[in-house]
């Protein structure tokens, strides 16, 4: 909880609270309200050959968000990080999985701060136990589909793994990647999506211009489902905007594009979990892709309105 700290305007009373002021060590019987969580992992991204650094990302998150206004209507509590430091990748998903799961059977919103895109493996299985008898969707916001097939788990497979699960279990799988660079996904992939059944919106197709058709398709997709899984991928965002990540975007979609949905998802009332994967400290440039992620971490929990 030592990172909860920041500026205190005492003489303004309760209107001038920040995040670090609300933030409360989790524990059972607090209030429903949203629930961050840590996951401290980059196992995967060394697995996919990618930069290391992720594993950092949790802390420098939660750094940028102490600060902020708090505008937020339900309370917040934190749980702390799940770590990798072994490098069992599957072990540590599960104890993620745990955690998300028991966050929701206390009626909390569980935040996700990564680590690597292994994380949304993790999520999943938490949602996906506290609610077997829910459709899920998936929104990932990503330049990439993360469909890989590999002999192991990595940060490039997590919706290959979602989807075999879904499989194994009789659930459909229902996923919409929003953001997704044509240059920076092979072929192979496109063709696993489409026999998967997954929707997708490439990244040059998501402007300003374009946000309110894109909303429109985003929801239609939210309606077929009960409850939403929204992953956010940070390396959606151009590199200009968000350096500190394994693969920086060439273009990417701009953040306000990026919020404005990321903040429709919030108010759909169906939103059940959601994390921030694949910020990297070590490439950050005076702490731009932090805040950057820690805005759209304060947007999730200022327009939140939980199923």
């Amino acid at each position: 909880m030592s990172v909860w700290s920041g500026r205190v305007d005492a003489g303004e009373g309760d209107l001038a609270r920040r995040w670090h002021q609300l933030a409360r060590p989790y524990a059972a019987g607090l209030e429903p309200g949203v629930g961050i969580v840590g996951f401290a992992c980059d196992e995967g991204v060394r697995r996919n050959q990618g930069r290391v650094g992720a594993a950092a990302g949790p802390t420098a998150i939660r750094k940028a968000l102490a600060n902020l206004a708090w505008h937020q209507a339900l309370p917040l509590c934190d749980a702390g990080d799940v770590a990798c430091a072994d490098g069992d990748l599957d072990a540590a998903q599960a104890r993620l999985g745990e955690q998300v799961r028991r966050l929701r059977a206390d009626g909390h919103f569980p935040l996700v701060l990564g680590g690597g895109h292994e994380t949304a493996y993790g999520t999943w299985r938490g949602l996906a136990a506290a609610h077997p008898d829910k459709v899920i969707g998936i929104v990932n916001f990503d330049a990439h589909f993360d469909l890989r097939e590999a002999e192991e788990a990595t940060s490039g497979t997590p919706f290959a793994q979602i989807a075999a699960d879904c499989a194994q279990a009789g659930r459909p799988f229902h996923y919409l990647c929003l953001g997704v660079a044509e240059p920076s996904n092979t072929q192979a992939l496109f063709a696993r999506a489409r026999a998967l059944g997954v929707k997708w919106t490439l990244d040059s197709d998501m402007t300003l211009d374009t946000l309110s058709t894109v909303r429109s398709a985003m929801m239609a997709f939210v309606d077929q489902v009960d409850i939403v899984y929204l992953t956010i991928d940070l390396d959606v965002l151009p590199a200009s905007v968000m350096p500190a990540v394994s693969a920086p975007a060439a273009m990417g979609v701009a953040l306000p594009v990026v919020e404005a949905l990321v903040r429709r998802l919030a108010e759909s009332g169906k939103l059940a979990a959601a994390d921030l994967v694949e910020l990297n400290p070590a490439f950050d440039i005076d702490s731009h892709g932090a805040k950057t992620a820690a805005r759209l971490a304060w947007s999730i929990g200022r327009h939140l309105k939980q199923p």
